[in-house]
């Protein structure tokens, strides 16, 4: 979880010392303001997730603090403290929007347990502020979620390809949302009131799909007894979706290769072709460049296919939309099942840290299970597979010294890799397994970062198949 900000505004000094010390212990980023002045220029200059303000102050009262960061900085939920004997001050500063109030003498368990709560509160507000933002800018590019760099340069790109009708081909690992992205793209085209098709080349057998995707006559071979329309025909005037279009036959790239060039198909036991009009969108999460290098691809395909190419990164790439991404989930079960439940931080910080080798898919299916299995409405991460603790686990025994002058992202992560090779002896498919990391992700590092094999272990067998 990212660190938060506070401010606390009290004119009595040891009070806001002890509260300040106390959220301190939460890693909270506390500031302190002994008056309404003080606090309203640190509100100007600086961004706060929440201000915790006396009530009764000499010369401007928390009252008046309230009114002006309800002018100014509405985002920011305020907390009330007051005396027993001013709880109708409390209550009317609520009418005027105030989170909550807590009573004087404040106590810690008390004090962090309402401030957790503001906080929580806070972040569910902004996510889905930042859910309905990306709808509205999205239009039907709703079923895609994500506010990361790489996720919002996916989409701008997308809606602008989607107008086009353009062939696209979609790279990707299994469970990124290839098939989401492909039917986005389809709703914001001008085809979207037509069909949009989805095979899976790799789901049908050798012998049924070429049957399954140009169609055939009655009577063409054994078992034909009607005449049959294909997926393409199907889709006329629509779009074909051809998901794990790597798991294709040579032959059933030779046919496909002259439906792309020339928009026509020829049904099995029929001689004269017909004219079909689709749109192409392919996707496969294998990688082409090595299938083009073996010529278990065929390269004429491969460039008529990705006239427009986009990738979508693994979840493991874009952690940042991993808490969305969660909510999100929890919220469409809760609804299916009728429960309700949050996640916790803790929760959501577990989340965070696993590498998701199974990518949206499993993380859909990780919070599905939890939200069933939860006894109660905070789901914990006791409700999440073994795996995914462990990862947290993994991480939180990690002991780093952290200089006061900073440190460099970079340098830790070459020498963590370094470590990784090191302790696999350098084999670097154990070693990106170890990482859990593609192969591919672990090179590029090593070739980003410098790092040079000993030349005591370049005789041996670095890799391994598989």
């Amino acid at each position: 979880m990212e660190p938060t900000s506070i401010l606390i505004v009290d004119d009595n000094e040891s009070q806001r010392q002890v509260i300040a010390f106390w959220l301190s212990e939460e890693h909270h980023e506390v500031s302190t303001a002994s008056s309404v002045d003080a606090a309203i220029e640190m509100l100007a200059e600086k961004e706060f997730d929440l201000i915790l303000t006396d009530v009764k102050m000499p010369g401007s009262s928390g009252m008046e603090l309230l009114t002006w960061s309800k002018e100014h900085t509405p985002e920011i939920p305020a907390l009330m403290m007051t005396a027993f004997g001013s709880v109708s001050d409390a209550v009317a500063a609520m009418k005027m929007g105030a989170f909550d109030y807590i009573l004087k003498p404040i106590t810690e368990d008390a004090l962090k347990l309402i401030v957790n709560k503001a906080l929580e509160h806070t972040r569910l507000v902004s996510e889905n502020r930042t859910l309905r933002a990306y709808a509205e800018r999205s239009s039907r590019f709703t079923n895609l979620i994500g506010h990361s760099k790489k996720m919002k340069e996916l989409f701008e790109l997308a809606a602008q390809v989607a107008p086009r009708d353009s062939t696209v081909l979609i790279l990707g690992e299994s469970g990124t949302g290839k098939e989401l992205l492909a039917k986005a793209i389809h709703l914001n085209s001008g085809r979207s009131t037509a069909s949009f098709v989805v095979v899976n080349c790799g789901a049908i057998p050798e012998t049924l799909i070429e049957s399954e995707l140009f169609g055939h006559k009655k009577g063409s071979f054994t078992g034909a007894q009607a005449d049959r329309i294909g997926k393409f025909e199907a889709a006329n005037h629509g779009t074909v979706f051809l998901d794990e279009i790597g798991e294709l036959s040579p032959a059933l790239q030779v046919r496909l290769l002259r439906v792309v060039q020339e928009r026509e198909i020829q049904k099995i036991g029929q001689t004269d072709p017909l004219k079909i009009d689709v749109r192409l969108i392919a996707a496969t999460n294998r990688d082409l460049n090595t299938m083009l290098e073996d010529r278990s691809f065929r390269e004429d395909l491969y460039y008529r296919l990705s006239v427009i190419q986009l990738r979508i990164p693994p979840l493991r790439d874009r952690r940042d939309d991993i808490p969305l991404l969660a909510e999100h989930f929890v919220a469409q079960f809760c609804k299916r099942y009728r429960l309700p439940r949050r996640l916790t931080p803790s929760a959501v910080d577990v989340l965070t840290e696993y590498n998701w080798p199974g990518n949206v898919r499993e993380l859909e299916n990780v919070i599905e299970s939890a939200v069933v299995l939860s006894k109660s409405e905070q789901i914990t991460p006791g409700f999440f597979p073994e795996n995914v603790r462990q990862e947290h686990v993994r991480v939180s025994q990690i002991h780093l010294q952290i200089p006061d002058d900073g440190i460099s992202l970079d340098g830790v992560e070459r020498e963590l890799i370094l470590k990784a090779l090191e302790k696999c002896q350098w084999n670097q498919t154990r070693a990106a397994r170890f990482l859990n990391i593609t192969r591919k992700t672990l090179l590029y590092r090593i070739e980003k970062f410098g790092l040079c094999q000993p030349s005591h272990l370049k005789h041996e067998e670095l890799t391994e198949e598989g």
